[in-house]
């Protein structure tokens, strides 16, 4: 029961976010059934999570189609929790450590606005290389030890789909600026981590206007400049030059002999040796100094990382991007374990999409049906942040009170690894094993519980295994 009191200590500071009691209570409910639920069929899995009646299941859908529910306010207050309560945030240098990446999830409804054919680069060949669904990007901040580490989600949008004006001109790199600055925290400094796709001018120069530095693998065919070497003598008309010799940053890799070796800081990898170089060049992207790493892996090849931070040690550079895929293992866990973007809303007015279909244009539509979109993209909104914060409340519990979780997991598995947090799957168990104790003493949250109370269906056995607690 602990874990539950712990969990309602984080989670009613998120109150100021919703502008009714009931409200608040409804969002109890969702993060309730998002952590306790066995199955991901979205909004049905919540009601039989919970045991609720069958009216709850349109109260429910109300819930996350309201503006009641401050979306913006509750983004807010959610990373202000994590960054004031969470007990092991990473931090290098005074800054915290911010994880940026884009997910593709499938989904087939013909009615569902945002939906558009998205094309998957992996190298598994259990993903189809195109697919029909929703294009989302995420910030997720690291947290942890240094023998397990998570990757906390603060927010996620749908970024793609949608073209309300055919005057909009923002790239998916600029909406992920927008992402920063959605989380309303500008007293905020950070490293960014992200993949070779953020490596852009807009991203270096709104990082750096606001005191952030990014870090990011550069593509092989990458090139730098030399700074110039001053004038000799009298200087001549015109600009002092600015730039150097050019060189492409691969070729770096080709002399061996000026590289470094050392062992691998990677996170996972040990008894790895790596060869590295790195050289403070111009960009001509931005327009100034960059330090760049070179790194030659013994099973991942050569790698050229990139830092806006010249303070940076090259280790440090290697072993910061090395947790990059750490979002990766968070997104795994958000659509296999919490159904974070398990939604299903349809929009029955909406204009069927066909199958391959790119953006939808809704210029020429009318005022009734772009609010109708918008109130639709809320909905999934709302579901998506509500993953979030599920999902990153399981996270605390796991790296702040590991023993409490494994002494209620009460359930078997193969490897229990010593040192490492458990997973948030076994976090779910142990929540789920405990919950029917936790509404049996009114010591804590009472409002909540009675609130539950008058609301389970006894009539079916999970209201009546949630009440024999």
């Amino acid at each position: 029961m602990k874990l539950w009191i712990y969990w309602w200590a984080m989670v009613e500071k998120l109150r100021p976010a919703c502008t009714r009691t009931r409200t608040f209570l409804w969002l109890v409910a969702c993060l309730v059934g998002m952590t306790i639920r066995i199955d991901l069929a979205g909004v049905s899995s919540i009601v039989r999570a919970l045991g609720l009646q069958e009216y709850c299941y349109d109260r429910l859908l109300d819930f996350f189609h309201s503006q009641g529910l401050k979306l913006d306010l509750l983004t807010s207050l959610w990373a202000r929790v994590v960054l004031n309560f969470h007990p092991e945030i990473l931090k290098l240098n005074g800054r915290v450590l911010l994880v940026a990446d884009g997910l593709k999830v499938a989904k087939s409804g013909r009615k569902m606005p945002g939906v558009k054919r998205l094309h998957q680069q992996s190298d598994s060949n259990t993903k189809p290389e195109f697919i029909m669904g929703h294009s989302c990007q995420a910030l997720a901040i690291l947290a942890g030890t240094l023998h397990s580490v998570f990757a906390i989600p603060l927010i996620s949008r749908i970024q793609e789909g949608l073209v309300f004006s055919n005057r909009s001109s923002d790239s998916l790199v600029d909406k992920m600026l927008l992402l920063l600055d959605g989380l309303g925290l500008p007293e905020l400094y950070c490293y960014l981590v992200a993949d070779n796709y953020y490596a852009a001018k807009n991203v270096i120069r709104n990082l750096k206007a606001q005191g952030n530095h990014l870090l990011s693998r550069l593509r092989s065919n990458a090139t730098a400049y030399y700074p110039a070497q001053p004038p000799v003598g009298k200087k001549g008309r015109g600009r002092t030059k600015i730039y150097g010799e050019k060189i492409k940053l691969k070729s770096l890799a080709q002399d061996i002999q000026s590289m470094k070796q050392a062992q691998s800081p990677v996170y996972g990898e040990q008894g790895v040796q790596i060869l590295y170089r790195c050289e403070d060049l111009l960009w001509r992207c931005v327009g100034m100094l960059v330090r760049f790493v070179i790194v030659l892996h013994p099973y991942r090849g050569m790698i050229i990382l990139l830092s806006t931070d010249l303070s940076l040690e090259p280790l440090e550079i290697i072993r910061l991007y090395g947790l990059r895929f750490k979002i990766e293992v968070s997104f795994k866990q958000a659509l296999r374990t919490i159904g974070a973007y398990a939604y299903h809303f349809w929009m029955a007015a909406m204009t069927p999409v066909p199958r391959r279909s790119g953006n939808q244009f809704l210029h020429r539509k009318s005022y009734p049906y772009r609010q109708a979109v918008r109130r639709k993209m809320l909905a999934y909104h709302n579901f998506i942040q509500i993953g979030c914060i599920a999902q990153g409340l399981l996270q605390y519990l796991s790296s702040a009170y590991p023993a409490l979780v494994w002494k209620n997991f009460g359930s078997w598995i193969r490897t229990i690894r010593p040192g490492i947090c458990p997973s948030e799957q076994v976090v779910a168990i142990a929540m789920r094993n405990t919950f029917p104790e936790f509404l049996a003493d009114l010591s804590s949250a009472p409002t909540f519980k009675k609130f539950l109370y008058d609301r389970i269906d006894l009539t079916r056995i999970e209201g009546l295994r949630i009440m024999s607690g």
